[in-house]
């Protein structure tokens, strides 16, 4: 039913349900003086620092910073969307969720466009799974038989079959009232202009439905039993499938394993299930592409470590190099990457056969971590012995070591590095810093030299102005400009960050990038903007080191303490209800708030109703 859903609705219900409750059921919880703890589901742990407060009816962890009610609990650990988690909320206590705005005709054609397509994807998978049944099947269950696939794996991975038969599916949809353009658009069917008739695209093949996050089938992978080509063909993208943010079997290895540790990237579909035979678990599959940062970002949000494997042959090798070139920026402490390379000629499929699950298993724990697999690959047919060969090793490793986020390790890696060439570690410290540009480089390259005079009324020292260039710009993005231009000016900044307005997205980077130029003690914008490289922070510095800035080097530090003063005052003026009202108010309008303002929101609360 289209609508919104009234928010005296939530409030209702977020006091009738008990968040203990909701919790308990998929974190194992124990009593803890007036609250209860347990093991964070959002990050891994091995020391509980998760707490449920059935005062309060909010549960944080001290952690990571999550935090939030028994809807956000849903959303978070369920990959639910808003009103997906009302709906299971409500469920709970019987209640029907009203809506408002149903009469609009614009919600309800958009919803039954959603619900028209995730209908057809369902409808297609139940159609394929029946057809394995059928005697016209009979030569997919053999190749299933074949593949030493149990009828249990075959049931929790939904594979099914397509008939030998131009119009199977069509006929199927149509009768239900399913139109053939929608059959087009979602990849079911395809459309031959010359002629102007439609025919399903997949025809004879073994099914594998390509499932999101939350089960729902989005996509179709069909492996041919006889001789057509392509051996292997995927849905294309449509409205709800794009093969560079989904994963094969991510599903139902949450399933298996809500509490993953460790995923394993394989290159197909039927490696993802052949392993599941063996009772390898947590293996998932890209869909005809590279692993890409999408792919990396959505795992590592759910595991700490993930393993590349791949063909031991040329072809493997250069997949890798790919995979370790699209990691390393995402690679922050705490996180881990390794590489498989399997035997030449064996693939997961075949090779967990012959050896079983648990050499296989070994092969996993075994892998490379990605500093090895980095440094060999570097050394790969040089002989170190030689010192020109010694110094492409070492401009190699540096090129790819400038790719990491600060943090241990590469300091770790670089440290490293000095061993295996003999090279003093401060040396390579002061070749990166050479190769990244400093920040009057880079304020020429991007038009923002000194020379420049500064507007007419542009600010006096001290005072927060902006300029006529920067006008749109906020007063906490303005601060953050001028550290992003020269990061050492967060040496003449105050102790703490609380001068930070949290409620603000920037004044939130801002606390960040002043945490990390004071741990890192870095002197280069370029080196700064590398650490955020990938992420929507990123995008944002990178924005504001664009912006020309119009102010005299000599005049920047007393601007920015001008501008943290009036930060200073306008917080004293502020009751910590506003700041919580504003906090909440970005959370609801779907911004995702980060863990400093999660924080922030938490000590706030507590303040307020402590």
């Amino acid at each position: 039913m289209a609508g919104q859903i009234p928010q005296r609705f939530v409030d209702d219900l977020l006091a009738r349900v008990d968040v203990v409750e909701v919790v308990g059921e998929r974190v194992q919880l124990k009593k803890a003086g007036r609250n209860y703890s347990g093991l964070c589901p959002f990050h891994q742990e091995k020391t509980p620092s998760f707490t449920v407060s059935a005062d309060k009816q909010f549960y944080h962890c001290f952690g990571c910073g999550a935090h939030g009610n028994a809807l956000r609990f849903l959303m978070e650990y369920d990959k639910l969307r808003f009103p997906e988690a009302v709906e299971q909320l409500a469920a709970r206590l019987a209640m029907e969720v009203p809506r408002e705005g149903a009469d609009d005709p614009q919600a309800q054609a958009r919803e039954r466009k959603r619900k028209e397509g995730v209908n057809l994807l369902e409808l297609s998978a139940a159609f394929f799974r029946e057809r394995l049944k059928m005697p016209e099947a009979s030569g997919a269950r053999e190749y299933l038989a074949t593949r030493g696939l149990s009828t249990d794996v075959q049931q929790i991975f939904g594979i099914g079959y397509a008939p030998d038969d131009w119009e199977a599916l069509k006929r199927h949809l149509t009768e239900r009232g399913v139109s053939e353009a929608v059959q087009v658009e979602y990849g079911l069917l395809v459309h031959r202009e010359e002629s102007g008739r439609t025919y399903d695209r997949f025809r004879d093949r073994v099914m594998f439905p390509i499932r999101d996050i939350k089960g729902r089938t989005i996509a179709f992978g069909g492996r041919v039993l006889g001789d057509a080509k392509p051996k292997y063909l995927n849905s294309p993208e449509t409205p709800v499938f794009h093969k560079g943010r989904e994963l094969y079997g991510l599903h139902e290895a949450r399933q298996a394993d809500h509490r993953l540790e460790r995923l394993v990237i394989v290159e197909g579909y039927m490696d993802v299930v052949a392993l599941a035979q063996f009772g390898i678990r947590n293996a998932v599959a890209t869909l005809g592409t590279s692993t890409s940062e999408d792919h990396l970002s959505r795992l590592f949000r759910l595991v700490g470590e993930v393993v590349f494997c791949f063909d031991g042959d040329r072809a493997g090798r250069q997949a890798a190099t790919r995979a370790l070139e699209t990691v390393l920026p995402l690679m922050i402490d705490g996180r881990q990457a390794r590489f498989l390379f399997l035997p030449e000629g064996e693939d997961p499929d075949t090779l967990v056969r012959r050896e079983g699950a648990d050499a296989f298993n070994d092969r996993i724990t075994c892998a490379s971590p990605l500093s090895e697999f980095l440094f060999d690959q570097a050394s790969a047919g040089r002989d170190l012995a030689r010192v020109e060969d010694r110094e492409r090793y070492a401009s190699q490793v540096l090129a790819a070591l400038g790719k990491l986020p600060e943090g241990v390790l590469k300091s770790l890696m670089l440290s490293e590095l000095s061993r295996r060439t003999g090279v003093d570690q401060s040396s390579f410290a002061a070749l990166m810093a050479r190769a990244a540009p400093s920040p009057s480089d880079a304020d020429d390259a991007a038009g923002m030299g000194d020379g420049v005079p500064p507007p007419v009324g542009s600010a006096s020292p001290g005072r927060p102005q902006a300029s006529r260039q920067d006008g749109s710009l906020s007063l906490p993005a303005r601060a953050l400009q001028l550290l992003v231009h020269e990061p050492t000016l967060v040496e003449q900044l105050p102790e703490g960050d609380d001068w930070c307005p949290v409620e603000d997205a920037d004044g939130a980077l801002c606390r960040e990038v002043i945490r990390l130029l004071r741990a890192g003690r870095y002197r280069s914008a370029q080196v700064l903007l590398a650490h955020f490289h990938g992420s929507a922070e990123g995008a944002r510095l990178a924005a504001l080191a664009r912006r020309e800035l119009l102010i005299p080097r000599a005049a920047r530090g007393a601007e920015l303490e001008g501008l943290v003063e009036h930060f200073r005052k306008r917080r004293l003026r502020r009751s910590p209800q506003e700041e919580i009202d504003a906090l909440l108010a970005r959370e609801k309008a779907g911004e995702r708030l980060s863990r400093e303002e999660r924080q922030r929101l938490m000590e706030l609360i507590n303040e307020l109703h402590g």
